[in-house]
C-alpha cells in the first residue's frame, strides 16, 4: 500500500483573469486588456485582475509526487459562486487542515479520500473554498492512478461505477472576444462544438439581439467555406450570452416575441444545430429554473429547435439536479471548479443519464493546463456530451491540451486491454 507522506501548496498563475461580471454588466468600459471603472463584487480590487492558482503536490511514501491545481472561475463571486480566490490566503489551508486530514491515507483509495475532502471544514469552521477542493481532488485522483498503475480515467470510472468512453469526447472551443479570428481557427481544425463567442453585454449582442443573429449567419457561411475538406464536418454551434438576452427581452420568456427571435437565431445558424447558454440571469436558482423552463416550453410550443444550456445559478451538484429534475435545460454545464471535487463533477454528469438533459463538462478559461488535463479524464470516465477546451482564451492551446490528453488516455487504455487479451 502506498500512502500520502506530505502535502505542499505552491502559488501559481492561472490561464486568464478574474473579472467582475457585475461591474461589466453595469457598463465597465474596456481599456485595452483592462477595464475602466470601479469593482462591484466583494473581494475585487479592480474590474479585471490577474488569475491565481495553487499547485498541490502530494508526496507519496514511494517517492512519487501527484499533482493538481486549485483554480476558480473567471467570474468568481457571481451567480451564486464562491468568492474571489486568493492563492496566498489558501496556501496555509492546504498545508495545514487539508494536509492533517490526508497524510498517512492510502493513495489508492480515491473515493474515500475524495469524500473525506468534501466533508472537511476550513480553519474557521467554514466549508473549504471550491477551488481548494477542486485542486486537492485532482491530486488525489493522480495519486490513486499512479499508485495503481492506471489512467486517471480508469481510477475515476472505478470510483463512479461507469463505463468510460471509447472515443474522444467532442471538444468545445471558446473564442474569447476574438470571436471571428478564433472561430475560423476552430473551423479549420474541425472542432466539433464552437465557438462560445463571449457575448457578455448588450453592445455585443445588439440592442434587439441583431448582432448575435448576424454573427451566426457569418459563422454558418464560414463553416461551409473553410471547414475541413474531404470529411463530413457538421459542427454544433454553441454561444454563451451571459444572461444578456434576458436584458434585451425580459420576462415572460414564453411569449411569441422571444420564440420568434430564437427562430431567427436558428435560421442564421442553419444547417448546423444551435445551443444557447445562459439566455437570462434571473437572480437566483429557483427563479432561473423557472425562467429557463418557461423559455424551453415556449420554444417547444413554437417548434423552434434551439437547445438551452444552463449556466447561471447552476454551480453545485444540487443545482445541476434541480435543473435536470425541472426539465429546465437541454444541456447543463458542469462547471468543474464550482463543483469542487472532480468526483462531484463526475456525479453531476452521471445524474443526466436516462434524462433528456445532456451534460457538458465545462469549467473556465481561468484554469490551468493541469486541471484541464484532469478534466479530460473526467469527460472520458463519464462519457460526457462535450468537454471545454481550456485554459486561456487563445483557443489553440486549450484545444491541444484537452484533445491530446484524451487521445493519450485512450491509447493507454487500449494498450492495457490488449495486454490483458494477450495474457489470456
Amino acid at each position: 500500500m502506498t500512502t500520502i507522506a506530505r502535502v505542499r501548496a505552491v502559488p501559481g498563475a492561472s490561464g486568464f483573469f478574474f473579472d467582475d461580471q457585475r461591474a461589466i454588466k453595469r457598463g465597465a468600459e474596456r481599456d485595452g486588456a483592462a477595464y475602466r471603472g470601479d469593482p462591484v463584487t466583494p473581494g475585487f480590487d479592480r474590474v479585471r485582475q490577474a488569475g491565481e492558482a495553487i499547485s498541490v503536490l502530494l508526496e507519496l511514501d514511494d517517492g512519487t509526487v501527484a499533482t493538481g491545481d486549485c483554480a476558480a472561475v473567471q467570474y468568481s463571486g457571481a451567480g451564486g459562486r464562491d468568492p474571489l480566490f486568493r492563492a496566498e490566503e489558501f496556501v496555509p489551508v492546504v498545508e495545514r487542515p487539508v494536509a492533517d486530514a490526508l497524510v498517512g491515507r492510502p493513495a489508492e483509495a480515491f473515493a474515500e479520500n475524495a469524500d473525506l475532502l468534501a466533508d472537511l471544514d476550513g480553519p474557521d469552521g467554514e466549508r473549504l473554498h471550491t477551488a481548494v477542493r477542486y485542486g486537492v481532488s485532482q491530486a488525489l485522483l493522480d495519486a490513486a492512478a499512479t499508485a495503481r498503475g492506471a489512467t486517471k480515467t480508469d481510477a475515476l470510472a472505478d470510483a463512479l461505477g461507469t463505463d468510460p468512453a471509447d472515443d474522444p469526447v467532442p471538444v468545445f472551443g471558446q473564442s474569447g472576444d476574438a470571436r471571428r479570428d478564433n472561430a475560423e481557427k476552430m473551423l479549420l481544425k474541425g472542432v466539433p462544438v464552437l465557438p462560445h463567442g463571449l457575448f457578455n453585454s448588450v453592445e455585443k449582442v445588439g440592442e434587439e439581439g441583431e448582432r448575435l443573429v448576424g454573427y451566426l449567419d457569418w459563422l454558418s457561411a464560414r463553416a461551409a467555406e473553410i471547414g475541413p475538406a474531404g470529411v463530413d464536418y457538421s459542427p454544433r454551434f454553441h454561444v454563451d450570452v451571459y444572461g444578456v438576452l434576458g436584458e434585451v427581452f425580459g420576462p415572460p420568456f414564453d411569449r411569441p416575441e422571444v420564440a420568434d427571435y430564437f427562430a431567427d437565431l436558428r435560421a442564421a445558424a442553419a444547417p448546423y444545430p444551435l445551443q444557447v447558454e445562459g439566455p437570462m440571469d434571473a437572480g437566483g436558482r429557483a427563479e432561473q429554473v423557472h425562467a429557463m423552463a418557461e423559455l424551453r416550453d415556449g420554444l417547444a410550443d413554437a417548434g423552434v429547435p434551439v437547445d438551452l444550456v444552463a449556466d447561471e445559478w447552476c454551480n453545485t451538484l444540487p443545482d445541476v439536479e434541480a435543473f435536470v429534475d425541472a426539465g429546465a435545460a437541454d444541456v447543463v454545464q458542469v462547471k468543474t471548479p464550482d463543483l469542487g471535487g472532480v468526483h462531484r463533477s463526475g456525479e453531476a454528469v452521471r445524474y443526466c443519464e436516462g434524462t433528456d438533459t445532456r451534460a457538458y463538462l465545462g469549467g473556465t478559461c481561468n484554469e490551468t493546463a493541469e486541471s484541464a488535463r484532469t478534466c479530460a479524464h473526467v469527460a472520458l470516465a463519464t462519457d460526457a456530451a462535450q468537454v471545454l477546451a481550456k485554459p486561456g482564451m487563445g483557443f489553440d492551446e486549450g484545444y491541444m491540451i484537452v484533445t491530446n490528453e484524451m487521445r493519450r488516455a485512450l491509447a493507454r487504455r487500449d494498450l492495457r486491454q490488449s495486454r490483458v487479451v494477450a495474457d489470456d
